[in-house]
This record gives C-alpha cells, sequence and structure tokens, in this order.
C-alpha cells in the first residue's frame, strides 16, 4: 500500500471558536483481558447503555484503546487507558461511567477513576483510521477539502487502507498523519476530527512522532 504525501489547507487564518475549545479528554484508568478485533463496537454500545446521554452528540469520540496483538485478539497491556473526547458539558456524565464493568465478546473491561485532561497542540498528530473513499487519490481529494473546509494548513501521509468490521457493519478508510501544524490547526483538527463514526475511534487524531526531512 502506497502512501500519499501532499500540503493542504488554504491562506487565511482564523482564531479557534468558541465552541471548539470546550472539547476536553476523559481519561479512564482500565483493567482486562483480550478483547477481539472488532471490540469498538461493542464498547459504545456499552458505554451508550451506561450514559445513554452521549448516544445523539456527534462530537463525542472513544480514541482507540492501546493493545498489543496476540493469538486470542488484542490484549490490554497494564496502566491501560480508556479515553473519551468529548465536549465539555459532558464531562459530570461521562465521569459517573468511573468503577462500572463493561462486557465485550466475554471479556470484562473494569473501568477505574477517571481525570480531565485538556488536549494540547502537538506540530504531528495521527490518526488510526479515517473514513472516507475506497480509491486512496480520492481519499486524498476528500481529506484536503475537509481541511481547506476547516481553515487548516498542513502536510499529511496517507498509510495503508484499514477496515474494522463485525458481523453487521464495516467502517473503511485510511490511517492518516498530518504534520507541520501549526498550535491552532492542531488544536483545530484535535477538537473537530475528520471523517465521521467518531464513537468507533474514527477520525480521533493523537500526537504523533515528530517526522523531518520530509517535503
Amino acid at each position: 500500500m502506497g502512501y500519499s504525501h501532499a500540503t493542504v489547507g488554504c491562506h487565511t487564518r482564523k482564531q479557534v471558536t468558541t465552541s471548539h475549545t470546550k472539547m476536553i479528554d476523559v481519561v479512564f484508568e482500565v483493567s482486562g483481558g483480550t478483547l477481539p478485533a472488532d471490540y469498538p463496537f461493542a464498547l459504545w454500545d456499552e458505554l451508550a447503555r451506561l450514559a445513554p446521554q452521549l448516544i445523539n452528540n456527534e462530537k463525542v469520540g472513544v480514541l482507540p484503546l492501546r493493545t498489543a496483538e496476540s493469538n486470542e485478539g488484542k490484549l490490554l497491556p497494564k496502566r491501560a487507558k480508556l479515553i473519551l473526547r468529548l465536549p465539555h458539558e459532558l464531562t459530570e456524565i461521562v465521569s459517573g461511567l468511573s468503577h462500572n464493568q463493561i462486557q465485550i465478546a466475554g471479556s470484562v473491561l473494569q473501568l477505574g477513576s477517571s481525570k480531565t485532561r485538556a488536549i494540547q497542540p502537538y506540530s504531528t498528530l495521527h490518526a488510526q483510521l479515517v473514513m472516507g473513499s475506497d480509491d486512496e487519490v480520492a481519499f486524498v481529494v476528500e481529506v484536503k477539502s475537509a481541511l481547506a473546509a476547516m481553515e487548516v494548513k498542513a502536510k499529511l501521509i496517507c498509510g495503508r487502507r484499514r477496515t474494522l468490521a463485525d458481523a453487521e457493519r464495516a467502517i473503511s478508510g485510511y490511517s492518516l498523519v498530518l504534520h507541520d501544524l501549526t498550535p491552532e490547526d492542531s488544536l483545530r483538527v484535535q477538537y473537530t476530527g475528520l471523517g465521521k463514526e467518531r464513537r468507533f475511534g474514527c477520525g480521533i487524531f493523537i500526537p504523533y512522532k515528530v517526522i523531518s526531512g520530509l517535503e
């Protein structure tokens, strides 16, 4: 799978709007065993059951868990974190999820205490899966258009095509790295995301290692 590298955005600059600044991460201590590859679907279903106020808010996102591959599936490491990215006004509701158990395909996730964490600007960001066209060239065009609409200027690297699927649903897109972001644009991207299905971990950007020498 090839890589696409491009500079995107526009020259007009604006302040990050008030509505964007209300986004925040809520970080939970979490413990458990092995999860299936399609765990994001069951994880969201359980979170929505425990906090139904999340269901109709498309800004709510569940960051992909950091897992290790094993023969049985995805292994949750020690000191793992479950992170929800959401509007600030939902913080109290989500904090109430602390110390609940979540059932995922026979596995149990135990949520511990939670804390809020402000989203910080980083010049290089990464998303595991951004929904979009199956064609890589068309996908890059879509991303360029979305970033220009957000008035974000960035260079991008389109990674390999990825699919998240269970017996009923399938979501496809590409992994994506954005770099050479200004602090303002970095926050804008993290607050807004790209594409749909943030609840399943798609289109959510987190800090990535610095990339240099890319022209």
